[in-house]
């Protein structure tokens, strides 16, 4: 029977696939594909791990005391039994070699078949064995990170048919954490499904940077849906259906079909120049997170590059942070690759939904575990690490010299913040002096995230060359809204007056001041924003470049000069979107509503 399950839609578009359950597990499970040439030696990884915990097993039960209960024997025995059950490794071994998966990734998908087929048992105690069933593959998991790593080449660009039959595939899972959003950044799933998240949790970010259909706070959705179920995924309604009647199945192909055509015709704007109809030029940038990701950007029609996050440079790699070498290379080939355009580069915005690993990652979440938004991120983390801080800013002004950069500081708050910054800026250009280093000249911004650095503007333009509007943020810490948190992410309001206010605020004060300002956030993508943007002044949108081309056709069709007097009766309205939509005459509403289904 099918199933209908709602959550938040964060990308819009359909997919139709297979389900692939990403199982959440006490122990940190790394997902990657593996190569067809490594499948046999990856069969061989899991099991040399089978064996080192079955002797764990037997060396246990050797050495229980004389005087222990004959119970701990025999549940040794039963966690012996299903460590070698063909259910588990044989089944797991299947899925190396049916669908690429790793060893732990493998393991961790059999467990989510068998704890389902334990929770539907009527016999209590069979049941309760799933317990059991747990704690073996815990053990199998924790001996597979104690031994070598998958050897695992760049398989993440294959096709779906390389990794299990010739379906599209779908992730669904508890949350997905950001080192496998990179991972899966360019492989082969249409679609993501998480229980959790809000609109601009890090998930939803990043499905839309692939422009593909996602459904974030899906609450159980990880628990409903089964591995290999079909599920239709409609972003633009936050819905999931699984195993869809074939008659529902046909109107979303149908669908797909359109929102194909659709784009393909927005590409034909892609090289474009983006100017209103009153002759106002739009600068219209990209956001990326890769030095790969330039070629992608200038494809899409970008003028530059508004945002580069190096923070993916620090991620998935534990405690070995990049030295200076290695980040001066990444940033030197992101302006290489933009050629000649100017680059943004965001000094490290690390903690809330994006922790590093290790010792340090771990301090971090110690410090802010009742609320990591609020914690030691971004330039507070930066400040507290100076050494780091300052290796950044070496490569960061040594790559300048490749090429037009800027660079830019997340969260600040205060004059003592901005002061501490530029010190550290002034000590990072000093050692690159005495060291004999090229050194580039950059103009330097700061992000307006905190409502304190966008109620305290004139300071901020005193010291900054530009500012950049962080509407994802600033919406978050103007309502007091954890984004990430699925429990008060339908609150998360971008259209909300007191977050309009500070944006046009901001706009207004940094044009008057002759210092350029930029939205950078989800807004500056979302095309139900473009008119009101413009409206008040906004001149420069960074953007994931897959959104490029929508933004454009909105800009190619406004009148900035008829826009412009309609602001203040939106910013009055006590609906503003509403208000929106009837004044400048746009739809209202960032997303579609669900499918409606012929008899």
């Amino acid at each position: 029977m099918s199933i209908q399950i709602f959550g938040l839609p964060v990308s819009r578009g359909v997919a139709i696939g297979r389900a692939v359950l990403v199982a959440s597990s006490r122990v940190d499970v790394p997902h990657v594909f593996i190569d067809q040439s490594l499948i046999d030696e990856e069969v061989a990884r899991l099991m040399k791990a089978r064996d080192v915990v079955a002797d764990e097993f037997d060396n246990l039960k050797r050495d229980l005391p004389a005087d222990a209960p004959a119970e701990l024997a025999a549940l040794l025995d039963v966690h012996q039994m299903l460590l070698q059950d063909e259910a588990l490794m044989g089944a797991a071994a299947d899925w190396i070699r049916q669908r690429h998966y790793n060893a732990e990734w493998a393991v961790s998908a059999q467990l989510e078949v068998l704890a389902r087929q334990f929770d539907e048992m009527e016999d209590p105690y069979i049941r309760e064995r799933k317990a059991d069933l747990e704690q073996v593959v815990e053990r199998l998991l924790r001996s597979l990170s104690r031994g070598e790593p998958s050897a695992v080449p760049d398989a993440s660009r294959a096709n779906a048919q390389d990794f299990g039959g010739d379906e599209p595939l779908v992730l669904v899972a508890n949350d997905i954490a950001p080192a496998d959003m990179l991972s899966f950044k360019r492989s082969v799933f249409k679609g993501f499904v998480t229980d959790v998240g809000g609109k601009t949790s890090h998930t939803a970010i990043v499905a839309r940077s692939m422009d593909i259909p996602a459904v974030v706070g899906a609450r159980q959705a990880s628990n409903l849906i089964r591995q290999d179920d079909c599920i239709i995924i409609d972003g633009d309604a936050g819905l999931v259906i699984v195993d869809p009647s074939p008659i529902v199945l046909e109107e979303y192909r149908f669908r797909q079909r359109q929102s194909e055509l659709e784009r393909s015709r927005l590409a034909r704007l892609r090289h474009t120049p983006a100017v209103t109809l009153d002759g106002e030029r739009v600068e219209l940038l990209a956001n990326i997170e890769m030095p790969e990701d330039g070629p992608g950007a200038l494809e899409a029609g970008s003028v530059g590059v508004g945002l580069f996050r190096s923070e993916f440079l620090f991620m998935n790699r534990g405690s070995d942070l990049p030295d200076e070498e290695e980040q001066y290379d990444a940033y030197r080939r992101a302006v290489e690759a933009m050629k000649g355009l100017p680059v943004v580069i965001r000094t490290v915005d690390i903690g809330a939904d994006k922790p590093l690993e290790g010792m340090s990652a771990s301090e971090l979440r110690h410090e802010s575990v009742l609320n990591p938004a609020l914690g030691l991120r971004a330039i507070r983390w930066s400040l507290a690490e100076p050494s780091m801080f300052r290796r950044q800013l070496r490569a960061l002004f040594r790559a300048a010299a490749h090429g037009p950069v800027k660079i830019m500081i997340p969260m600040l708050a205060s004059q003592r913040e901005i002061h501490q910054t530029l010190d550290n800026i002034t000590h990072a250009k000093r050692q690159l002096a005495e060291s004999g280093k090229p050194c580039g000249e950059v103009e330097l911004g700061a992000m307006i995230e905190v409502p304190a650095a966008a109620l305290t503007l004139p300071v901020f333009l005193r010291y900054f060359d530009f500012v950049s509007i962080g509407t994802n943020d600033l919406i978050q810490y103007t309502l007091a809204i954890d984004r990430s948190d699925e429990a008060v992410a339908h609150l998360y309001d971008p259209w909300h007056p007191a977050v309009l206010q500070l944006i046009q605020s901001t706009i207004t004060q940094a044009r008057a001041a002759g210092k350029g300002v930029s939205v950078c956030g989800e807004m500056a993508g979302d095309p139900a924003f473009t008119e009101l943007l413009l409206a008040m002044g906004l001149r420069s949108f960074s953007m994931h470049p897959s959104q490029i081309a929508s933004v454009k056709q909105r800009v190619l069709r406004a009148d900035t000069r008829r826009l412009a007097p309609l602001v203040a009766g939106v910013l009055q309205s006590e609906d503003p979107e509403t208000a929106c939509a009837e004044l400048f005459h746009v739809g209202a509403s960032t997303h579609g509503q669900p499918v409606q289904l012929r008899a």
